[in-house]
């Protein structure tokens, strides 16, 4: 029998008012995916306006890489996520979001962190 995939499950519960955990959140999700991870980033709470385009390209943390350059490569590599509740709370719909990025609901989110092999990490 095979042990199941690994995968990365990480949820960013804060915007710009936190930039050093978001910038982690993003890089530690960008950092999997060049390491041939499978890689789930969810955006909820403020974190959510970082999916709309132009959000990422204007956060600047000393040191870090560009956001929207981390963004970028969690979409060509995994799957971004935004909370429905939370984009629903923004009037927020997946055509006004970067391309690639998706809207789902908690059970997706639940499904995704309980799968065998998978890790979440909550920043």
């Amino acid at each position: 029998m095979n042990a199941p995939e690994r995968s990365l499950v990480v949820k960013l519960t804060s915007g710009v008012e936190a930039p050093e955990r978001l910038s982690q959140a993003f890089t530690v999700a960008a950092t999997a995916v060049a390491s041939g991870v499978v890689v789930s980033l969810w955006l909820t709470g403020e974190a959510s306006w970082l999916a709309v385009p132009g959000r990422a390209e204007e956060f600047e943390l000393p040191y870090a890489a560009p956001l929207a350059s981390l963004r970028d490569a969690v979409i060509a590599g995994g799957r971004l996520t935004v909370c429905s509740q939370c984009a629903a709370r923004r009037d927020l719909e997946e055509d006004a979001l970067v391309p690639g990025v998706t809207i789902r609901g908690a059970a997706a989110f639940v499904e995704e962190a309980l799968a065998p092999g998978a890790q979440a990490l909550v920043y």
